[in-house]
């Protein structure tokens, strides 16, 4: 290492050649710490940097590139003399230089605070709002790579987001992400990452709205379900992922949203992808589920939607997929009941309760606890449930219940509502069991 740094040091016509042999050690993790311990190491790669040669530039900026791979801080500490110039020539230079750059940047961010709070000094929010007009892909992606990172730090909601709110950042992401439906790219993938570590941080959320996130997002769903055929396209579920995530995320947290967006269209994108991605892609299954809660915990128009377009039975398709899935589903389906008598109805119709006991003998306690709710919603809005319930062997189900401890209260208050007689008053009997599901 040391007879490669002096070949760069002595400025010899073997200096490019010795700089490539570097970058190539460099890949090395003990390489690197070596390195940097010598002296001038750090210095002598900054001089080649920021020299007027380009080639030596450009090499000597691919070794502080390996560099920034290092998952040891101390590392990364060494190249803070490094980040001004960085900065600077993300304003100019070849898209090469300028990509080599930002993804120099969004590495040393990764693994160091301290790079993390001389930057944002520096001025690198402003920096990378300049470089979001670039025409250039590989610019916008290498970009994206960066404020992602920026976005993911701990101190992200107190320091950084502040920061790419008062900046031009959020309206161009969204821009970015809707249009790169067509081609797909990279860059709107990492934008619609950042603008969920933006919503995540419950910080952001009226500034997006405000700029129109939910409408947006909505139309680039149903956009993005719009192109899927028998066979999605090769990446397309990158991009599914982020959206579907915002878009719960935003109605998880914003009271109302979900009346911003009463689109029956909405549902059928949803159920369309589930069953695109359910057997290569099953996590955009729970991404999808996760939305459509949301969707239906308050309003009833998602919930009325979602009958009405006979999607129940693709719904309870999905129920012995996974136990996260079943849980989502077993939660939606309670959202639907909650609406009350008429929608209990309509699940009764649609044969639910043979789906929900062999649930009910699953040794998964979350499952099973999601699933006695649904009951207790179902007897109490449409007790013709409960008599169906019964004559399908369903207190035998319930009864293996009454020794776990998390479930046996609610398993014995359902026994209790399901065994009452023909004609008894059951107002008494109501009070107990909601008492017991409380």
């Amino acid at each position: 290492v040391l007879e490669l740094l002096r070949g760069v040091q002595r400025g010899s016509e073997d200096r490019k050649r010795s700089l490539s042999r570097l970058r190539r050690a460099l890949q090395n993790k003990e390489t690197q710490q070596k390195f940097v311990r010598l002296d001038g190491s750090i210095r002598t790669l900054i001089g080649l940097f920021t020299g007027s040669l380009a080639d030596m530039q450009m090499e000597a900026g691919r070794c502080l590139h390996e560099l920034s791979h290092s998952s040891d801080p101390a590392v990364a500490e060494a190249c803070l003399p490094v980040t001004p110039y960085l900065l600077t020539y993300l304003s100019g230079h070849s898209v090469e230089f300028t990509e080599l750059c930002l993804y120099t940047l969004g590495n040393l961010v990764v693994e160091s605070e301290a790079v993390r709070k001389q930057l944002l000094p520096q001025g690198i929010i402003p920096v990378l709002a300049s470089c979001i007009q670039s025409p250039h892909e590989a610019v916008l992606e290498g970009l994206g790579y960066v404020l992602s990172q920026l976005l993911q730090a701990k101190e992200a909601p107190a320091e950084i987001i502040p920061l790419v709110l008062d900046s031009v950042l959020p309206q161009h992401m969204l821009r970015l992400v809707c249009s790169g439906l067509k081609a797909r790219t990279g860059a709107a993938v990492e934008f619609a990452w950042c603008l969920h570590y933006i919503i995540c941080s419950h910080t952001a959320n009226a500034a997006l709205l405000s700029l129109g996130a939910l409408p947006a997002l909505t139309s680039l769903l149903l956009d993005l379900a719009s192109e899927i055929p028998q066979n999605a396209p090769e990446g397309l579920e990158l991009l599914v992922c982020p959206v579907l995530r915002c878009l719960g995320n935003l109605l998880a947290e914003e009271t109302g949203c979900d009346s911003q967006i009463q689109d029956e269209r909405l549902l059928i994108a949803l159920f369309l992808i589930l069953q695109c991605f359910l057997q290569q892609h099953p996590f955009i299954t729970q991404e999808c589920l996760w939305l459509l809660n949301n969707l239906t915990a308050d309003e009833p128009f998602f919930c009325s939607a979602l009958l009405s377009l006979d999607l129940l039975p693709a719904l309870l398709q999905l129920l012995p997929c996974s136990q996260m899935t079943s849980v989502l589903v077993l939660t939606v389906l309670c959202n639907i009941a909650e609406k009350g008598p008429a929608y209990c109805r309509q699940l009764h119709q649609q044969p639910a309760l043979p789906l929900l006991l062999p649930a009910l003998a699953l040794p998964d306690p979350q499952v099973v606890g999601q699933c006695l709710e649904l009951l207790h919603l179902l007897f109490l809005h449409w007790p013709e449930a409960a008599a169906d319930f019964v004559r399908q062997g369903g207190p035998q189900a319930l009864e293996q219940h009454q020794s776990t401890p998390e479930l046996q209260e609610r398993a014995r208050a359902l026994l209790d509502m399901v065994r009452q007689p023909p004609g008894a008053s059951t107002f008494s009997l109501c009070h107990d069991t909601l008492s017991a599901f409380s």
